[in-house]
């Protein structure tokens, strides 16, 4: 019991929360915009992983020098998605249900393509490098760089988002799609242009994470799979569309994670994982946090 009053659960609880947070904002971002299911969505951290591994290993460049360039890298990945496989699709008129059914086949299909790549690419032997990885000393609580970094840089991203979706013009305009598209629609907002940055400011946000994560886990081709599950498990939690419901659902989920472990085992993560999810679509469809929405 003693240890779970420890700091150093709480601070692997907040560094794992704002990760889950950060990815799930991303996945929040493009479905409640274009009601797109993104499996494919933890394979975006793959390549963020990647993106920093080679940037340290071949430039010895930081890692944290390399995120907008990582982001970028995702971000253009996004928009080409968008180009090639979504834009018919949204532009169609075809009901929400089979748009989400289509962009499930269509993502499922990319995250297939994408692993086998870069596992050709690079091999399927995982890679790790050491960026960062001194301890520091809070008293009791001992704490890596990488993951303080993490922590940091992560909740500035998050604080970030919410001030442009709070504060702008154009952020109010991708809040008024997540509420209703047609509404928004009539009122003149540019729906394909914000569509496009959302999808995006989504993958771009997914590629920062896997940089981060890579610097203190290993990173393979086919890692991605769990973060996705964590994601959508997160996005249930908070309300499909709800941006502020995601990120504290990531925090929560994350502490439910970390605490239950302690208590637990490792192994338990998995069960963890989807007994949560499996609840809260029983219980609780529309979220903890969530409302019935209107498409």
């Amino acid at each position: 019991m003693e240890s779970l009053l420890s700091g150093q659960l709480l601070f692997a609880a907040l560094v794992l929360g704002g990760l889950y947070a950060l990815i799930a904002l991303g996945l929040n971002l493009v479905y409640g915009t274009m009601r797109l299911l993104n499996i494919a969505h933890g394979d975006l951290l793959m390549i963020g992983g990647y993106g920093a591994f080679w940037c340290f290993t071949l430039t010895g460049m930081s890692p944290l020098l390399g995120l907008p360039v990582i982001a970028a890298i995702t971000a253009g990945l996004g928009i080409a998605l968008y180009y090639l496989l979504f834009r018919g699709q949204l532009s169609s008129g075809k009901p929400i249900p089979q748009i989400e059914a289509n962009s499930l086949l269509l993502f499922f299909g990319v995250s297939v393509v994408t692993q086998n790549v870069i596992a050709l690419a690079f091999s399927a032997t995982p890679r790790a490098y050491r960026y960062l990885d001194d301890v520091y000393h809070f008293g009791q609580v001992a704490m890596t760089g990488n993951r303080i970094a993490a922590l940091a840089i992560a909740l500035t991203c998050l604080v970030a988002i919410i001030l442009v979706l709070n504060r702008t013009m154009f952020g109010m305009s991708i809040k008024a799609l997540i509420q209703n598209r047609d509404a928004a629609r009539i009122v003149g907002i540019n729906v394909e242009r914000v569509q496009l940055t959302s999808i995006a400011l989504g993958f771009g946000v997914a590629g920062i994470a896997g940089g981060l994560v890579s610097m203190a886990e290993q990173i393979s081709p086919f890692m991605g799979f769990p973060f996705t599950i964590a994601s959508f498990v997160v996005i249930i939690m908070g309300g499909l569309g709800n941006v502020f419901g995601g990120i504290i659902a990531g925090f929560l989920l994350a502490f439910i994670e970390i605490y239950a472990v302690a208590l637990t085992s490792a192994n338990m993560r998995s069960i963890l994982l989807y007994g949560i999810f499996v609840a809260v679509l029983i219980l609780r469809p529309q979220g903890l946090l969530g409302k019935a929405r209107q498409s």
